[in-house]
């Protein structure tokens, strides 16, 4: 193949990829037009055309980010406003060829502030591979979006006849990369008929959020929601509160109406991560940064969309981690109430806003959590109503509308259990993407598990890959015991995902009652 088959004529003008042994890529391709000087929140505009062929060598830039201690960007990762990129990868030849491959669009998480679609853990060779290798060859693409101040810090209210400032803009970032794929993907092979959207944490609250957004429509085909935060999406009051907070720092003459577009970019930062710190800890069981429901592009909340069937009807695979808040409690992270005094004071805050909202009895929590050892009781409580109970809730209502396939992954490798890490928030995301160690001296195996840690890998892969082609993540090779129902009323079927996975029928169906229909959440 010459370099000739790597150049796709995009619609807004050619670009070159680089191609290895068995993965051609194009990276830093850009979807939007630089969100700088007046276009700073405002919602992503569609780029300019260019007749030279662009080589797409490099990864963009990424938002600028504070550092986080769990999100390892690339060395010699470039933070700049410039930064609407996305990074297409294919099987070798696909783009050269007449393939109509299915399209899997990843949202990477990082709480609406840190991460990018670059980051060395969503390196997509391995689950290109195991594409080819299983029958299913498959078209990645990974995205970056605004995020914190400059993608989820709604600055509406500080509008000017002359200075327009929209909310969710990193949610207009997401959406104007899915109409890029739309548009261009045919042209790498792809099917634009076939697309799959799939992310974990705030990425994997991005993909519930889209299937509740009538922009969305017709871009998303299936959608895959690892560990959504899927009840954190607020009302402009809160928002506009949380955004005085994330200013209140800055010098008063640079944050008036009309002037905050001078401010300048670490300043931004600064504040961003100052809200991210301090609003879970001031306001326990909401964080900073979120979508909106701002009545344009989140007409309604989420919740209440699903719950009156009004979603996008695509079929969704949706599941959390066992131990997801273990990761808060190791990083002494303030994001999730861990300790059972912030516990309390969540449901005081939930109470206190919403009087009318019939909150669980204390004694008929304390009933249902008996199971669990009292000195994790708090952080099961706050997993549950943070992570698994959202994804019931959506998975209840969904079903009525398309074909909801529940997980919940309970593997994690002997040193992971020793340490009372067990299956945390995001330790999927490595046998998802098949990069779960660098180097045979990786620590997390010290203890074994690596062959067991491999079919499990195998296993997820080949699920997630085949519900993007069809619908059914089944194997289906003869080697796959535990047959993956979709959830139906009389049925209330999921997958644990573990050294062996497991068919369940009623896995939840005590959390249900002990935390009842009414969705419980801060708007």
């Amino acid at each position: 193949m010459n370099s000739d088959d790597l150049v796709v004529d995009t619609s807004n003008g050619p670009i070159r990829g680089i191609a290895s042994e068995s993965v051609d890529v194009w990276k830093g391709i850009a979807y939007a037009r630089p969100p700088v000087g007046e276009l700073r929140w405002r919602h992503a505009v569609e780029p300019a055309y260019h007749a030279d062929v662009i080589p797409a060598d490099t990864f963009g830039p990424v938002c600028p980010q504070p550092v986080m201690q769990v999100v390892e960007l690339a060395a010699g990762t470039r933070q700049e406003e410039d930064c609407l990129y996305l990074n297409v990868a294919t099987p070798r030849g696909a783009a050269a060829s007449d393939a109509e491959l299915p399209v899997m669009v990843w949202i990477h998480g990082g709480a609406y502030l840190c991460g990018a679609g670059s980051q060395p853990m969503y390196n997509p060779a391995s689950l290109i591979t195991t594409g080819n290798s299983a029958g299913t060859p498959t078209v990645i693409v990974t995205v970056n979006y605004r995020m914190g101040a400059f993608g989820f810090t709604d600055l509406s209210a500080w509008s000017t006849a002359d200075q327009t400032y929209e909310a969710n803009c990193g949610m207009s970032d997401v959406l104007a990369a899915l109409g890029w794929v739309n548009r261009n993907i045919a042209g790498f092979g792809g099917d634009p008929s076939n697309v799959t959207v799939f992310g974990e944490s705030a990425g994997g609250g991005i993909v519930t959020t889209l299937l509740t957004m009538p922009a969305a429509d017709g871009l998303i085909h299936r959608a895959i929601a690892q560990s959504s935060p899927a009840t954190s999406v607020y009302g402009r009051e809160r928002a506009e509160k949380y955004a005085e907070l994330m200013l209140a720092p800055m010098p008063p003459d640079r944050v008036r109406p009309g002037m905050l577009r001078s401010v300048p970019v670490g300043a931004l930062v600064a504040g961003s991560q100052r809200a991210f710190l301090d609003v879970p800890r001031d306001f326990p069981g909401t964080i900073a940064h979120t979508p909106v429901i701002d009545g344009d592009l989140i007409p309604d909340d989420p919740l209440r969309v699903y719950d009156s069937d009004g979603a996008l009807p695509v079929p969704l695979l949706i599941g959390t981690n066992r131990h997801e808040t273990s990761l808060f409690k190791w990083m002494s992270s303030p994001l999730m109430p861990v300790k059972s005094e912030h516990v309390d004071a969540m449901f005081a805050h939930i109470g206190t806003e919403q009087p009318e909202l019939p909150l669980p009895e204390p004694d008929h929590l304390d009933d249902s959590y008996q199971h669990v050892k009292t000195r994790v009781r708090s952080m099961a409580i706050s997993r549950d109503i943070g992570f698994r109970m959202p994804a019931l809730w959506i998975t209840e209502a969904h079903h009525r509308q398309a074909p909801v396939h529940l997980y919940r992954f309970d593997w994690a490798t002997p040193l992971l259990r020793f340490i009372g890490f067990g299956a945390a928030h995001a330790t999927e995301l490595p046998y998802v993407w098949g990069n779960p160690t660098s180097t045979k001296r990786d620590p997390m195996y010290r203890l074994g598990g690596r062959q067991t840690g491999d079919d499990v890998c195998r296993r997820v892969q080949r699920r997630w890959l085949n519900f993007a082609a069809s619908g059914d993540p089944r194997i289906g090779d003869g080697s796959d015991e535990a047959r993956w129902e979709p959830y139906t009323d009389d049925r209330h079927a999921s997958l644990r995902i573990g050294a062996h996975d497991t068919a369940s029928v009623g896995l939840d169906d005590a959390l249900l009652q002990a935390w009842g229909e009414e969705v419980l959440s801060f708007r």
